[in-house]
């Protein structure tokens, strides 16, 4: 080879030395860059000069240098399919943990000041009243601490079933936020795709761009269950839950539809859903038009063994529930009041908030129709008016304790109210018979009301509780529950980080791997420039001294 020939090889070891310098400044530079991936340079050899054939094995050639043949990105396609899976999960059991603290939170004796158990069981609660009435059955300062203590009793329980709905309502905001965060996404990663096949489509590589699809993935895999797949122009499509969400140049979005009872979103495919059209002839999402086009499958079992564990919109949705949960549900009456087969183990026991809604509710049911129907009984015993008034008021009905708000509605927390004229003046309750003497049958039965233990927080659990223990063991049951989901959750965390870790290995820069490359890559161009100074020495001999 010639040595002008010989200049170019030299050159090549610059340009290639100068663009691998380049990446790794620009690898420090993105040190701390969320969602970089390191980039590493690849080197080849230019084509070789033929100077002859032979039948040798080797054939007579020369080189023209190195050749920088591109910059590619260093990533673990298993890792990152496993890592997103994962930190989905994890997301799932983050929310759950938090809800159920919340939930906790709520039943316990916080700062909100409902301190239901105090009103219930406490050293100045409903029970209290109760025992105290059963020692003076016609004592009106009894009487009086009976119906306060009452009142308080409904005014607390109220307090904490709001509490409770009100926690709907957060993550309902949740469930728009999140919904709202895929569609984003969806979209940047499809506005991304093609960007990415536009510049790859010459000699170039969107590193960069696929650095940010790669961290939508990243976050688009917490929120729920994702598949994705990249062909061989750089197009990726996504599958969330199953269903396309980006797939030929088209966002298949996510819509909410509101329930016009309780408020809450329903995520649905829009490209599923069927519509119905109202007098402007727009198009109006229907409860039963959204059926099939549900995102998610809520009566589906929880189970890691078929991922159905996955993403913090699944589990903020598994937390709210659909509606607020009642007492008749744990009898497997649906929402509408109809008795359907399994409805609380399908509907209702998965649901984080109205598992316990239905549980508080009962108990709040079980109290108040128990005692009503203690003083209806009493009054019943003295016989009908007009021979007996005892217990009734002046129209001949027996006084309840606790009335309707809504007559038409049912025994619910949200539907009862303490009886005004018995607020106004607790004597009315004179529990005082005929004869002047106390009535101590039906204080003894309202104090074994307390103690019967023949209430069950649900279908699913055996040890039967009186009103005392009721409530305890309702909050021991979250408890227990968030225990169990907190265990599995900082067992996910572990199982997570460890895979980030692992894929960290890869993707991560490191500034002392990245500072040695910088030497190695200055100390090749260092020596590719002494190599064109010798030959240009040579040529300049030759031309100057030899060719006189």
């Amino acid at each position: 080879m010639s040595l002008f020939g010989s200049l170019y090889i030299g050159v090549s070891g610059l340009q290639t030395s100068n663009n691998a310098l380049n990446t790794t400044a620009h690898n420090m530079s993105n040190l701390d860059t969320i969602g970089y991936t390191r980039q590493q340079v690849a080197q080849g050899t230019r084509t070789y000069v033929t100077i002859a054939k032979s039948n040798k094995t080797n054939w007579k050639q020369t080189g023209l240098g190195v050749n920088y043949t591109l910059t590619r990105q260093e990533r673990d396609m298993i890792l990152d399919k496993n890592y997103r899976r994962e930190s989905g999960r994890m997301a799932f059991y983050d929310i759950s943990a938090s809800a159920l603290e919340e939930i906790e939170y709520i039943l316990g004796e916080s700062n909100e000041g409902h301190e239901f158990s105090e009103a219930l069981s406490g050293e100045n609660g409903f029970w209290v009243a109760v025992e105290e009435l059963s020692k003076d059955p016609t004592n009106s300062v009894n009487q009086n601490l009976f119906v306060t203590k009452a009142y308080e009793f409904i005014t607390r329980a109220s307090a904490v079933y709001d509490s409770l709905k009100e926690y709907q309502h957060n993550l309902n905001k949740t469930v728009v936020t999140d919904v709202n965060k895929i569609n984003a996404y969806a979209n940047e990663i499809e506005a991304l795709n093609r960007k990415i096949m536009s510049i790859e489509a010459g000699a170039e590589h969107a590193n960069d761009l696929r650095d940010r699809r790669n961290y939508l993935l990243d976050e688009l895999g917490k929120l729920g269950s994702i598949m994705y797949s990249e062909d061989m122009t750089g197009y990726v499509r996504v599958r969330f839950e199953g269903v396309d969400l980006v797939q030929a140049g088209i966002v298949n979005e996510m819509c909410l539809y509101k329930d016009l009872e309780t408020g809450f979103y329903t995520p649905y495919w829009k490209n599923l859903a069927t519509f119905e059209y109202n007098a402007e002839g727009e198009q109006v999402a229907t409860e039963k038009g959204i059926e099939n086009a549900k995102v998610f499958d809520l009566s589906a079992e929880i189970s890691s063994q078929f991922n159905t564990d996955i993403g913090s919109l699944k589990s903020t949705l598994y937390a709210r529930g659909d509606h607020y949960a009642t007492y008749r549900e744990i009898n497997d009456i649906n929402k509408d009041g109809v008795y359907e087969e399994g409805w609380y183990n399908t509907n209702i026991n998965q649901s984080l908030v109205m598992n316990v809604e239905a549980e508080f509710d009962q108990l709040i049911n079980a109290v108040v129709t128990k005692i009503n129907k203690i003083l209806e009984d009493a009054a019943n015993r003295q016989g009908q008016p007009p021979e007996s008034y005892y217990l009734r008021d002046e129209n001949g009905n027996p006084y309840q304790l606790f009335e309707k708000i809504v007559e038409e509605g049912d025994w619910t927390v949200d539907n009862i109210i303490i009886n005004s004229e018995l607020r106004q003046n607790p004597s009315l309750l004179t529990f005082r018979l005929g004869e002047h003497s106390e009535d101590n049958e039906t204080t003894e039965l309202l104090k074994k009301a307390f103690e019967e233990a023949i209430y069950k927080l649900n279908p699913n659990v055996q040890t039967p509780v009186c009103f005392k223990d009721y409530y305890k063991n309702l909050v021991s049951q979250i408890a227990n529950t968030g225990s169990v989901c907190r265990a599995v959750q900082a067992n996910q965390t572990v199982a997570t980080d460890a895979l980030g870790g692992a894929r960290e290995q890869i993707v991560g820069v490191s500034s002392d791997e990245e500072l040695t490359n910088m030497i190695m890559y200055q100390n090749a161009y260092n020596a590719s420039s002494r190599y064109i100074n010798v030959i240009s020495e040579m040529l300049d001999h030759i031309l100057t001294t030899l060719g006189r």
